[in-house]
Order: C-alpha cells, then structure tokens, then sequence
C-alpha cells in the first residue's frame, strides 16, 4: 500500500484524487515532525480544512452526520503537512486502515503519551486510545466518515483532553487523524464549581434540618417517627415540616406543613410557623383554633407565602384523633384488618389567606391504627393528577407493615422517590399499638360519670382508692391520686358545671387523674388567703403532682388534669 498521498477529508464527502482537490502539501514522513519529499511525477496531496474543528458528537459519538461542505485552498499555496502538525502544540496522531496503523504522530503527542514507531497497529502501539476509549470510536470514523468527539478524558499527564477523530484520505483505506485539545483548566473550573455548589447545597440542608425537630417526642400511648428528604440537586430548601408535642394528660398534637416554593426566604417562613405551632399547641387548644392563629401570623411574616397544614391530636382517653386541615393533602389511616381510610374533610384553604374559618373533627384511632401525615412531594408529579398519587399512595399504605420508621422508608420507596426527586418530602407515621396481656397491664384506663350534689366527692375519693388500688399502686401514690381527684371533682363542683366526669389513666410512666365538666371557664392557680374557705385546690394539685393543666373541649366544655410520674417509669 502506498502511504505517500493522504489528506483529511471532511465528513460525508467522497475521496478524490490529489489533483481533484486543487491544491498540494507534503507528504507526511514516517518520523514525527519532519516533512517528507515529494514526488517528482505527481502533486502532493494537501490538507483539506476542516469546516467545523471543534466537533459536535461527544461521549462514544452518537451525533448525526454534518453536512458536507468543501474548502479549497489556493492551488499557489503549498502546505507542508509534516511540518505544519509537527508545529502544532496539540496532541496530533494520523493511524491508518481497520486495524489503524500508526502513520504520523507529531512532537506534541510525544510529549504526552511516549515516542511511537510507525507502521504498528494502535491497539499494541497507541494502549492510550484504547485506555480513553478511543479505539470503537475510531472504527465507527472510519466506517461512517463522521468526525466524533469524546470530552475531557484525563491523559498520563494528569491534565484533561478532549480528543477529535476525523476521517481522511490515507491510501485505498482510509484513515483517522486523532487530535487532542488541552481543556484542563474548562475541567478544574467545573470542578470546582460542583464542589462549591455541594457545599452550598450540603449547607442548605443542613439550615432545614436543624429548623426540624432533632428527635421527635416519643409520647406513651404511641410510636411515632419522620423522615425527610430534601428534594433536588440545587441549594435551594425548601418549606416542609413536621413537629411531635406532648400536651399532658396523655394527649399529644402531631403537625405536619409546607410553606410553598423554596429557597430560604420559605425555610425562614417554615421555621417561625413550626416555632408558633409548639407555642399555640402549649396552649392546648382544638386543632381549627391553631390553625386560625397560624393563618393570622402567616400574613403577617409573609402575606405572598402560602403554606399548608395539618394538625391532629390524639387522645388515648377516647380513642380517637381531632384533626383540622388548611389546604394539606388528607391524612390516610389504616385500621388494625389494613383497611386504609382517607380523610379529605374538614378541609379549609391555606395559611396566609385570611379570614376564612376552619373547623375540626373527630376520628377513631383505637389500638391497632396507624396514620400517615406527608407532603405533596410524596404524591405530587409532573403531568400526573394528584388524585392518582394519593392512590398510589393508599395501595403502598395498604402493605407497608412494620415499625413507624421502616413504614416510612417503605412508602418513600413505593412512591419512587430518590436522591433526585425534585421536591422536598416529608412523612411522619404514628402508630397505635396493639398491646399483649403483660403490656396492656401498664395501659389501663377507668371513668365515673358524676351528677354532682354532696355525694359527687366521697363517690370520686372511693371510686379513685379502688381502681388505684386494683392497678397494685404503692399506698403513698395511691393516697397523692385519691387527694388529687378530690380536689379536682371539688373544684368542678364550685366553679363548673353538669355534665362532670373522673377519668384514671396509668400507662408504664404515669398516672394521670382528669375531671371534665360543662363550664369552659378555665381554672388559675392563686394564693388563697388565710381566712378563706376555699381556692386552695388547684394550688394543691400544683403542689403535689409532677405537672398540671386545663383546656377547653371541643363540644363546649373544660378539662382539668394532673400527672404523677410513676417510680421506675421507662420510654419505649
């Protein structure tokens, strides 16, 4: 084969003759960097300028043929083309046939990957191309006759290429000119744009999660647990929360939100909603009037910020969650057989619109009940209605067994959701649990409805002695819950009204004594006077039990409670 007449040739256009081509050059050498002599009979083939250098197929090459295009250059000018690579900074090497023999590399190229002899095949001569991966691009080159491209593949010298094979004119079978341009620099940049934009991210989740609860509550009568995952890949946070608050008397609030959009402007909102809700929930008051003061204050932080919300308290006395809604996706609930109910309503529009009324209601949630609080990330997709998300949601619900932290694992990965998932998600499960005979022991609860009259306080001191006794109490804290009882039931009995109520509750940490009656004027702790006969006993109750409070019931209505703490007492 004679390898004295070659020339690159664009993409697409057919192999000519040197004379076809219009214009001559020199005849490359077999020694890198020195021109070789031309022919006395015939005219060198010259070097066809290429009419886009910078290629356009990346990664393997997958980019669709150019167009063709021919450049002739001025018969008058000779081009020397040993020389004129040879001169070149960049990395240049000229292989030939399907086995790409080595025809030329130039002085740059050395420098990089080594001297190589001629005439050799690449994959023995040039192991660099085939560790770049250069080697099934440079067959599919020679077959097509389209120039590929590969970007920023790291060479022996530690600094980064990104290497062009164009077709051109070696013989009868044709060749590939490999051509290297330095991008170290465009490389190190992006890398060190990436690093900054994880570190910025990485600082951005952690500003989100430390506005969410560092470890939830773990309240007596249920298992609770959250998992939040930040969504995207930018720095930009986003709203959601969720919070676990322990009310007393055994009741606990569960809140789960999402201020709209993202960015800290919406975790700043997030954070002041989430701190309003522990403090308006200390207050103890129904779920719909926590969300009216939590709709007053998003206007005011923000009146162009929306956020959404759920609350719901659990109460073990009745068995039953209290829940209110301001324009949240529904809580779902699945009973102890797996049936799953989802519970749309009451539902009233978001936080920050102002003067709307919300409302709540009443569910059962009785031992064997689990329920899921969530955001829409968990359900929400591009060109999916939200209606199918839910259900989605529900049939994972349906199988997802287990602990409350393995529940929410399971429904984060039913529903698809990934490291790359574009929207923030975040779930909180609450399970109440079945009891075997030696647990449901440390659980038991006892009521005595009272009609009031003279006989209402020595029937709640007997009623009080007997339950406490038949839970096998110590005399001493047996003795402190029939004290406060009485002086519950009298306090009821001065300043409230008909219906009244004595509930006994003792789980495996406390025993709490509660009296409700119809009067929601709530009780205040104040320092009785010598001469008084009375308005000692809530500063009694203050003074013997671990803690004590008062809230208004839903229907209308107060209760008044107290908990001692039991010796020994131990969380879950």
């Amino acid at each position: 084969m004679n390898f004295t007449r070659w020339s690159p040739r664009l993409p697409g256009s057919p192999r000519r003759t040197a004379a076809a081509r219009g214009f001559r050059g020199a005849v490359p050498s077999a020694r890198a960097g020195r021109p070789g002599r031309r022919g006395a009979a015939e005219p060198n083939p010259g070097i066809e300028p290429d009419a886009d250098p910078g290629g356009t197929a990346s990664g393997g090459g997958d980019a669709a043929p150019e167009p063709e295009t021919r450049l002739d250059a001025d018969p008058g000018i000779e081009l020397p083309v040993s020389a004129t690579l040879g001169r070149l900074p960049a990395p240049v090497a000229v292989v030939h046939g399907p086995d790409h023999r080595i025809a030329y590399v130039n002085d740059a190229y050395a420098a990089v990957f080594g001297a190589r002899s001629p005439g050799r095949p690449a994959r023995d001569a040039l192991p660099e191309l085939a560790e770049l991966g250069l080697l099934p691009l440079m067959d599919q080159v020679l077959r097509s006759g389209t120039r590929r491209t590969v970007k920023a593949r790291r060479a022996p010298d530690a600094r980064s290429y990104t290497f062009t094979c164009s077709p051109i004119d070696v013989g009868e079978s044709g060749g590939v000119l490999v051509s290297a341009a330095d991008v170290t620099d465009q490389v190190e940049a992006a890398e060190r744009l990436r690093a900054g934009e994880r570190m910025q991210r990485e600082a951005a989740v952690a500003l989100q999660r430390s506005l969410l609860p560092e470890e939830l509550e773990q309240p007596d009568d249920l298992r609770v647990a959250a998992k939040y995952q930040p969504g995207g890949t930018d720095a930009a946070v986003g709203g959601d929360w969720y919070d676990v608050i322990t009310l007393g008397a055994g009741r606990t609030a569960m809140v789960i939100g999402d201020v709209m959009g993202r960015g800290v402007r919406a975790a700043a909102v997030m954070g002041q909603l989430r701190t309003a809700v522990r403090a308006y929930a200390r207050l103890d008051l129904p779920p719909h009037e926590v969300l009216q003061l939590l709709d007053g204050l998003a206007a005011e932080i923000d009146p162009n910020q929306i956020a959404t919300c759920a609350y719901a308290v659990h109460d073990p006395h009745e068995g039953r969650l209290v829940h209110a809604s301001a324009g949240h996706v529904p809580i779902l609930i699945r009973d102890a057989d797996g049936t799953v109910r989802r519970v749309d309503e009451p539902t009233g529009p978001p936080l920050g619109t102002g003067g709307w009324v919300h409302s709540s209601a009443e569910l059962p949630f009785p031992p064997g009940s689990t329920a899921v609080l969530y955001t829409d990330g968990l359900i929400e997709r591009r060109g999916q209605d939200i209606e199918e998300g839910v259900n989605a949601l529900v049939s994972a619900f349906a199988g997802a067994t287990g602990a409350p932290s393995v529940v929410c694992d399971r429904l984060i990965r039913a529903l698809g959701v990934t490291a790359e998932h574009d929207d923030d998600v975040a779930v909180l499960v609450l399970e109440h649990p079945l009891r075997d005979n030696g647990e449901a022991e440390l659980f038991r609860s006892a009521a005595l409805d009272l009609l009031g009259g003279v006989e209402a306080a020595p029937r709640a001191r007997a009623f009080a002695d007997g339950v406490l006794a038949s839970w096998r109490f110590p005399a001493e804290l047996r003795e402190l819950g029939v004290l406060a009882a009485s002086e519950l039931v009298a306090n009821s009995l001065q300043h409230g009204s008909p219906p009244m109520r004595l509930r006994l509750r003792r789980t495996d940490r406390r025993l709490i004594v509660e009296v409700t009656d119809g009067d929601d004027r709530l009780p205040r702790r104040r320092q009785a006077e010598p001469g008084d006969e009375n308005g000692r006993g809530i500063s009694i109750v203050a003074t013997i039990a671990t803690s004590w409070g008062s809230r208004r019931t839903l229907g209308g209505g107060k209760a008044v409670w107290c908990e001692f703490a039991l010796p020994g007492g131990h969380g879950h």
